[in-house]
């Protein structure tokens, strides 16, 4: 009978250590789920956080490069701008009526100077006949229409506008029939 007594406190103390192990089981979970809780909200924190300094970043990189490129044109229009007069001093040559052979070395020049400015994408403004656009000329002059000549129109360039795209780098200089 001692001995059944002995195994009833033996399995009243383990049941007793069942039931505490439980609540200290259950205690434990209650505890990793509050943790795993605030290691999930820290997670999206630190993705969201990852998240806006990637896109930080890839914006100031496309910042950066369109910074450089707007530095270099502004570059090649001040060089541009430089050597403007060459091109315009080699027009006024042509306009001398000078031998055939050197004019004929003048249009050389002219053409290699006009094929430098066109790899560096820069073009041409020379409005004549067109609608006076004050976007792209400097009128310095007015002159009366004539028979069959439509008014605010650009008659004659004095001095031929350039630009890269859609910056000018130099206005043509005009003059427009009033």
């Amino acid at each position: 009978m001692e001995d059944n007594k002995k195994k009833g406190k033996c399995l009243e103390e383990e049941t007793e250590n069942i039931q505490e192990n439980d609540k200290v089981e259950v205690q434990d979970v209650k505890e990793l789920l509050l943790e795993n809780e605030t290691l999930k909200k820290q997670v999206e924190e630190f993705k969201d956080k990852w998240m806006r300094n990637v896109a930080e970043f890839d914006n100031y990189k496309k910042r950066t490069a369109m910074q450089w490129a707007e530095a270099f044109n502004e570059g090649i229009a001040s060089v541009i701008i430089k050597i403007l007069p060459v091109g315009d001093n080699l027009d006024w040559a042509l306009s001398l009526g000078l031998d055939q052979k050197t004019e004929e070395g003048i249009i050389k020049i002219r053409n290699k100077f006009d094929e430098t400015l066109k790899s560096l994408e820069i073009e041409e403004i020379n409005p004549v006949g067109e609608v006076f656009d004050p976007q792209i000329a400097e009128a310095v002059m007015q002159v009366p229409a004539s028979d069959g000549e439509q008014v605010d129109t650009v008659k004659q360039v004095f001095q031929k506008g350039y630009r890269k795209k859609d910056k000018i780098i130099r206005y043509a200089t005009v003059s427009v029939i009033k």
